[in-house]
């Protein structure tokens, strides 16, 4: 049984949304805690898919360059602590929890409000040089919005945001909100990163220095033979941007999908690479059930199974595709997150 940390305990029995929505209480606590996010220049990583690679990829770039960098994702896939790094190195969970762990007790803080402000003093207490944080569910109440931050990175917005705003919109909006700089850069994540580590500096970066960075769960290759995938494509535009950079094969598929999201959408483009189906279902209680998720793949699949238990299922995945077979474990961050806790 895994043991897990005091503190991390605490987090993980938080609520992870609050009884009603606003950046006040976020702002009280990080006042309590001194204002840590004040200590530092920050990028801001906003948008539907792509800002956890982009975020990382920034912080590399910006590392290269001889600065010290945190930065903070969300969700995580191998655990809490990959949520706050300094110069690529996971930080020491338990102290940057103790340190805002009285605060948030006090305010009512939510797991994504404790966890940030514990990133955002953690980085002031190691004196890094920028940070870049990534939103977490975005919108202008996320509780990262109390940044004011120098450059802002847009990676895309997909179905799950809004259905009207694309580039030239965001272009417009960003420059009647006083933008000084607006960039306009491919879809690669890597180009986005460059950007945004560029606008911080003002000068050229060598992209080669992020080009090797192997992030979990983003296209991840967990064994090569036989071929296993993870990736944590979450949402119809992450399935889109998934399926043509997948080696050629014919792949069984071990997924959970959230039931916010187009789930059928993502279960038929996603039939166009695999020939069987293992549906089961992440911790997070908006998880599709299993059977639920199964029915809906059956017309688009030459074999279906449901098997509620996410490391049963990938068992049976793997069974399934067999020692010179191909086996896709996808869906959700959260699947993938369950599977690493094993």
């Amino acid at each position: 049984m895994r043991q897990i940390p005091e503190h991390a305990r605490w987090l993980e029995g938080l609520s992870p949304w609050p009884a009603e929505f606003g950046l006040e209480r976020m702002r009280r606590l990080l006042a309590a805690l001194g204002d840590p996010q004040r200590a530092y220049p920050t990028i801001h990583v906003v948008g539907t898919n792509g800002k956890g690679s982009t975020t990382l990829l920034t912080a590399a770039l910006l590392h290269a360059e001889r600065l010290r960098v945190g930065a903070t994702i969300s969700p995580h896939v191998l655990g809490w602590s990959e949520r706050i790094q300094v110069d690529g190195v996971d930080a020491d969970l338990e102290a940057a929890l103790a340190r805002v762990r009285p605060e948030a007790e006090r305010l009512g803080a939510t797991q994504f409000e404790a966890v940030t402000a514990a990133a955002f003093a953690e980085f002031a207490a190691r004196a890094v040089d920028v940070a870049v944080v990534e939103a977490g569910l975005g919108g202008r109440l996320d509780a990262t919005n109390v940044l004011d931050a120098r450059v802002v990175v847009l990676t895309n917005v997909a179905r799950d945001h809004t259905e009207v705003l694309g580039e030239p919109e965001w272009e417009e909006l960003a420059r009647a909100n006083g933008a000084a700089r607006v960039d306009l850069v491919s879809r690669s994540n890597l180009a986005l990163a460059v950007a945004a580590a560029e606008a911080f500096l003002g000068r050229r970066v060598d992209p080669g220095a992020a080009e090797d960075l192997r992030l979990p769960g983003r296209l991840e290759r967990r064994s090569e033979q036989p071929l296993e995938i993870w990736d944590g494509a979450h949402n119809i535009a992450g399935v889109g941007y998934l399926l043509p950079r997948l080696p050629d094969r014919r792949y069984v598929l071990v997924a959970s999908i959230l039931a916010d999201k187009d789930v059928d959408a993502m279960v038929r483009a996603l039939s166009t690479v695999g020939t069987a189906f293992v549906a089961t279902a992440s911790s997070n209680p908006r998880a599709v059930p299993a059977a639920d998720l199964a029915a809906l793949a059956e017309p688009h699949f030459d074999r279906v199974e449901a098997i509620g238990d996410p490391p049963a299922a990938l068992a049976r995945g793997r069974k399934l595709a067999g020692s010179d077979g191909a086996l896709l474990v996808t869906g959700s961050t959260y699947l993938l997150a369950d599977l690493s806790r094993r």
